[in-house]
């Protein structure tokens, strides 16, 4: 039987527990039959490929990679997929470039294709371990869907955070991302007609709730763990509140699906 993770009874207390225990769950999902074949296969595999089209050949190559960006539900969408990996980053007009969800063009850039690039072990590496924390996120949230969500914002906004992009760039990012925008919509209080706001508005609603819980407008602030935790936090408590963890699954599966 493949290993479920624990999280207690869910909510800011399963969060706690993750927190906790995360690193000992994750091992042991590194041991389940699946994972290992699949971790094992990109060590193998991952430096042989020198194309695009060669990794979307590979269904199990291609299957684990995209779990590492969360983008596993594109594993049918092979041509697609090539098309990203063969970007070229430096055209703000090619295909990863325009795609309001970075996942992809964080992934172009990983392989780096159109440059003539070679996946190297480090990145084989990277890949098989982040698929691990992945699986886990996706174990976890057949328990609790607000605590996947939770876990996938803790990973994209540390990235976010660090990025060199102005912070109305990195605030649309924010926006334009379904899970992220459900945590940081359920932590400031934004009610259910916030998404029916113009863009403009929602931006400055967002960077005004902001600043009066973190002191500043800007998405730096989640540079700092403790404001990451702070935000976690008051989504997790405000989410429980409004809604059984159980109940949360599918909304948290549509969202991290879309």
């Amino acid at each position: 039987m493949s290993f479920q993770p624990l999280v207690g009874q869910g909510g800011y207390a399963g969060w706690r527990l993750l927190a906790r225990t995360g690193e000992t769950q994750k091992a042991l999902i590194a041991r389940d039959p699946q994972v290992a074949r699949d971790t094992a296969h990109v060590r193998a595999k991952l430096g042989q490929v020198g194309s695009a089209e060669e990794l979307v050949s590979d269904f199990r190559l291609l299957r684990t990679t995209l779990s590492a960006f969360g983008l596993e539900t594109d594993a049918s969408n092979r041509f697609f997929i090539r098309k990203v990996l063969e970007s070229d980053l430096d055209d703000p007009k090619s295909l990863a470039n325009r795609l309001g969800d970075k996942r992809y063009r964080a992934m172009a850039e990983a392989f780096r294709f159109a440059e003539g690039a070679r996946p190297s072990v480090k990145l084989a590496d990277e890949i098989a371990e982040r698929h691990v924390s992945a699986e886990l996120e996706r174990r976890v949230g057949t328990v609790d869907g607000n605590l996947r969500l939770a876990m996938s914002a803790r990973r994209e906004l540390g990235v976010l955070a660090g990025s060199s992009a102005t912070d109305n760039t990195r605030w649309y990012n924010i926006l334009g991302s379904a899970p992220l925008r459900k945590v940081v919509e359920g932590a400031l209080g934004l009610g259910t007609d916030f998404g029916k706001l113009p863009i403009d508005r929602q931006l400055s609603e967002m960077k005004l709730r902001s600043g009066r819980l973190f002191g500043s407008e800007s998405p730096s602030v989640f540079a700092d763990p403790a404001n990451v935790e702070k935000l976690i936090q008051r989504f997790l408590v405000r989410a429980q509140a409004v809604s059984p963890a159980q109940s949360s699954y599918n909304a948290a599966l549509v969202l991290l699906s879309g």
